[in-house]
């Protein structure tokens, strides 16, 4: 009697947990993606160095790109290498190489910068 009424208790307890309903915008809210005041040095040097500087490094300096340094990375704005090779844009050879492309936020954080006159901050 003492099994059935402990079976009957974890069928109870395994039907109510088995019932719970999440939220998804609960668990998993929107992450916004701040494009506002990008600074060189705070925002643009950590997704390039994260994401770059393995092979445009001075060091590296592979397919003679260096990203590393603002005058070399200006060089590349400038033109619009960059900006095409981070978006995938036909025409350019997108960057990373063999690899997806940047996150989204990390494009939109990039263009926002160029787009605010690329500066030395």
């Amino acid at each position: 009697m003492k099994k059935n009424f402990f079976l009957l208790g974890m069928a109870i307890l395994a039907i109510q947990t088995g019932c719970y309903y999440d939220v998804e915008e609960e668990l998993y809210p929107d992450i916004t993606c701040d494009t506002s005041a990008r600074s060189y040095s705070t925002h643009i040097v950590p997704i390039l160095q994260n994401n770059c500087y393995v092979c445009h490094s001075q060091a590296a300096n592979l397919g003679n790109v260096t990203l590393e340094g603002y005058n070399n990375l200006k060089t590349y704005v400038n033109s619009g290498k960059l900006l095409g090779a981070i978006k995938h844009q036909q025409g350019f050879q997108p960057m990373p190489q063999g690899q997806p492309q940047l996150a989204d936020c990390s494009i939109a954080q990039i263009e926002a910068w160029i787009t605010d006159g690329a500066l030395d901050n």
